[in-house]
């Protein structure tokens, strides 16, 4: 209601009008020419006109009432293409319908208006909706039905999807001519992806009277060609240890391609993945498939450790002391062992370099077969008790000294020893090879730590031997000569013993005195009469007055043996005299 007062307001001037006077040719009530279509030699046309109630002059209710007329005049814009009856029509209710004639008289268009003759209701009218265009078409002729194809597709064809040809509709009319126009394409069967069977179709109405309609169809499948494209990317790209080994993350990204029926497309295994955990030789694989078919991708074989050897303690080696001690360097034994890679090498060791009494080794560097490193002192072996120094040279306390010499009973005591040992401590300190007798003797003086390690200090001195002398007359010690003397006799052995100048007097000097029979000479001697004999006791003496040892030897009363009388003093010198009883 509000549009078609809007209407009347522009109509008559920005007047408020009551109501509207409109037409039937269509159900709205506007200021727009609604068309009658005609033909020359044709019927006519007819339309009815109504009043539409309207209250926009502030009266209520239709206008007309039994004693009010609305008259109006009724005409052609061009009665050479048109007539109109009748000229004037009279509306005394508002229920009136008068009938519009219209014949058509030639091709053109004219507009059929109306005007207000008279009014007597006092109220106002829209007459604008009740105008309308009337076109005469010529004299109608007799039509030939045109032909319809489809060009740019063939029926039952497949074509890859974005390859499909443009579909046309060729027309050809006797009468309109020649002419083309894209094919309507169906949508109803294809899926999601533009994929399935189309439809390209084509409908052409001629502009005869009456119009003939032609048309034509071709359907055709749209198709994805080509299969998912998969491929994949490492990082890092190559392995970052040894041998082919990973030791960090590796990640796969996967990337699966399907442009063409992308929602159709299933994916098997091909999620990106992150691998973070030691794991020996494996692959993956992403498969995919759609409309256009299917492709798989496998990886390269991935192998991952990142984590380095085990290092324990296996072992020691070295020379064993004393006390727990070690008296050469000690060599540490360690093994490596590795979950997955496994150690480049199994064993390695580790040897002392310092002395002490906890020394502790550390593993060395140990590497799996993926590069990782087992940093040194991944493992330690236990403390030991390493000394392979020996003690410092032993010192002599006392003693003969070096290079020395001294006569028989005129040695020095015994000496001692003493020496240091900074680590494992000294033990002992012992001199051997020290002598009294008569000789050159090598005193060794051994200094031993508490690991058993020994140094030594050697010094030699010479122990001389007594000087003897006699044994003096009536002896004789002629060489080969055998003292004849009567048995039962004493004979007086003299001699004297000096230890360099000094003559030695004690009788204590005299080790022994030694009788031995022995066989009598057959030949080639010298006998010699022992004209003087002792008498008196027979031990041995000192006699200062002489400045002499006396030792009186009572012979045997056996005439005719003979006997080797020995004097050996404690040094080991010794005088030697041969008798032959009678």
């Amino acid at each position: 209601m509000t549009a078609m007062t809007a209407v009347g307001v522009l109509a008559l001037g920005g007047v408020a009008v009551a109501d509207d006077i409109s037409n039937d040719l269509d159900v709205s009530v506007d200021a727009l020419a609604e068309q009658m279509p005609l033909t020359v030699g044709g019927s006519t046309g007819t339309t009815k006109l109504l009043l539409v109630e309207r209250n926009g002059d502030g009266k209520n209710g239709c206008n007309l009432t039994g004693s009010t007329v609305l008259t109006l005049n009724v005409a052609s814009s061009d009665t050479s293409v048109a007539t109109v009856s009748p000229s004037s029509v009279t509306f005394t209710s508002c229920g009136d319908t008068p009938t519009l004639t219209v014949t058509p008289v030639s091709a053109g268009s004219a507009t059929v208006s109306v005007s207000q003759a008279s009014n007597t209701t006092a109220g106002t009218f829209n007459l604008a909706p009740a105008a309308f265009q009337v076109a005469v078409s010529p004299l109608a002729t007799a039509n030939t039905a045109p032909q319809v194809s489809v060009l740019g597709v063939t029926a039952g064809a497949a074509y890859d999807k974005g390859l499909v040809p443009s579909a046309t509709c060729s027309v050809t009319d006797v009468e309109d001519g020649p002419s083309s126009f894209p094919a309507d394409l169906s949508t109803e069967q294809l899926d999601a992806d533009g994929l399935g069977s189309q439809t390209a179709s084509c409908s052409y109405t001629d502009n005869g009277t009456p119009g003939l309609t032609a048309s034509a169809s071709t359907t055709y499948s749209i198709v994805d060609p080509s299969a998912p494209s998969i491929g994949y990317t490492l990082d890092p790209v190559a392995a970052d240890g040894s041998l082919g080994w990973y030791t960090g993350t590796v990640t796969i990204d996967w990337t699966v391609t399907e442009n063409e029926s992308p929602s159709s497309l299933d994916t098997n295994g091909c999620d990106d993945l992150t691998i973070s955990a030691d794991q020996f030789d494996t692959t993956y694989t992403c498969s995919a498939e759609s409309k256009g078919g299917s492709d798989s991708v496998t990886t390269v074989p991935i192998k991952r450790d990142g984590t380095a050897p085990s290092v324990s303690y296996t072992s020691a080696s070295g020379t064993f002391g004393t006390n727990g001690w070690y008296t050469s360097p000690v060599t540490a034994t360690f093994t490596a062992t590795d979950g997955f890679s496994g150690p480049a090498t199994q064993t390695g060791t580790t040897a002392s370099v310092t002395d002490g009494a906890a020394v502790v080794l550390g593993s060395p560097d140990f590497f799996d077969n993926a590069g990782n490193k087992a940093a040194a002192g991944n493992a330690s072996s236990p403390a030991f008790k390493v000394d392979t120094v020996a003690p410092d040279a032993p010192t002599y306390v006392s003693g003969p000294t070096a290079g020395s010499s001294f006569y028989f009973g005129s040695v020095p005591a015994e000496p001692t020893c003493t020496s240091a040992d900074a680590t494992s401590g000294l033990a002992s300190c012992v001199v051997t090879g020290y002598s009294t007798a008569v000789g050159t003797h090598a005193m060794t003086a051994t200094a031993m730590d508490n690991a058993g390690n020994t140094s030594t200090a050697t010094r030699s001195y010479t122990v001389l031997a007594w000087t003897t002398h006699g044994f003096y007359s009536p002896v004789d010690m002629g060489g080969g000569v055998w003292n004849i003397v009567k048995g039962g006799a004493t004979v007086p052995l003299k001699f004297e013993v000096f230890a360099g100048t000094t003559e030695l007097t004690n009788i204590s000097v005299v080790d022994t005195f030694t009788v031995k029979g022995v066989a009598c000479p057959t030949g080639g001697y010298v006998a010699d009469d022992i004209e003087l004999v002792a008498t008196g006791g027979t031990s041995l003496r000192y006699d200062t007055t002489g400045g002499q040892f006396i030792q009186n030897w009572q012979t045997p009363k056996k005439a005719g043996s003979c006997y080797s009388v020995t004097m050996t003093t404690d040094d080991g010198s010794s005088i030697k005299a041969n008798f032959q009883l009678k």
